[in-house]
Order: C-alpha cells, then structure tokens, then sequence
C-alpha cells in the first residue's frame, strides 16, 4: 500500500471552525466537501516521517501560545472563494517548520505562503463570481483564535485525522 501524504491543518476555535464549516456546507459543491474548513500550513507531509514530525509538533505547540487570526478580505480562486488571513505568529510557526522540514517539503510547500480558509472551492466560475462579490459587500474584518495544529492523512479525497495539538494556554 502506498504511503499517503500528511496535511498540517491550524485548529480553529469552535466558534469559527462551525462558522467557517457551515459557509462550505451552503457553498462548496456537496461531492467535493469532504473535509471540514481548514487553514492548511503543509499539503504534503511524508508519512514515513511521522514520528519526528509529531514530536516536532509536540514541541513547537506546547511553547506556542494560542494567538488571534484576522480575516482581512475575500480573494478569488478563480473557481472558488477564499477568506484571506492575517496572522503573524502564525507566519512565524510556518516559517520555523518549514526550516525543520526542508528536505522534506515538496514544490507545493516550498512555495510562499499566503494563509486563507477556502469557503467554496471547484464551483462554476458564475457562482463563485456571486458568492465572492456577495462577501466583499459590507465585509468586516473579523477574529477568530488560532488554537492548535491538526495533522491528517490524505485517503485520495478525505482525509484521516491523525494528531491533534493544542497550543500553549
């Protein structure tokens, strides 16, 4: 059996998590819907890296305090909408890891990285254009609390949870 690719997901507070959960339940095609709203930090972890990458996990998170994330605007995927995120803590985790992960990392993940939460993704580009300018008019800026970092197992489309690790209170 092949190896399947671990995903690094923040952990939301429970409020923003089931906020941004219900968006994709109203807009996200319903057979592309297969996990819930998510910031992802790396798509493509190596499985066969897993105990250093949780323990790497454990460390990072238990010094890390938990720290607020702000959504700034809403971008467009071109078939899809994006909240896009404001977070420097956040950025510095990212960075941090992927220093630690470098061999690991593949082109996807040595990219930069632009944080977001996709609210509709794959959707015909007219119903993206609607929901994009319906969330532009009026938007607000809003908080939610970074929490802890996810770590999941890609299964082709869903995928598998594997940790989860809060941060620091």
């Amino acid at each position: 059996m092949p190896q399947r690719p671990l995903i690094l997901t923040l952990g939301l507070d429970a409020a923003a998590q089931a906020r941004f959960d219900r968006l994709r339940e109203l807009h996200f095609p319903p057979e592309r819907n297969l996990v819930p709203a998510h910031v992802t930090l790396f798509h493509a972890l190596p499985s066969a890296e897993l105990d250093p990458i949780i323990q790497a996990l454990r460390a990072r998170c238990s010094s890390t305090p938990a720290f607020v994330v702000e959504a700034t605007g809403v971008r467009s995927l071109g078939d899809g909408v994006a909240y896009v995120l404001h977070a420097p803590p956040l950025q510095r985790l990212r960075a941090d890891l992927a220093t630690l992960w470098a061999e690991w990392l593949t082109p996807q993940d040595r990219q930069g990285f632009r944080p977001h939460l996709t609210v509709q993704n794959k959707a015909e580009p007219a119903a993206a254009r609607a929901l994009l300018q319906a969330i532009q008019t009026g938007f607000i800026p809003f908080d939610f609390r970074a929490e802890g970092l996810a770590l999941w197992r890609y299964l082709d489309g869903p995928w598998e949870a594997v940790s989860a690790h809060a941060f620091a209170q």
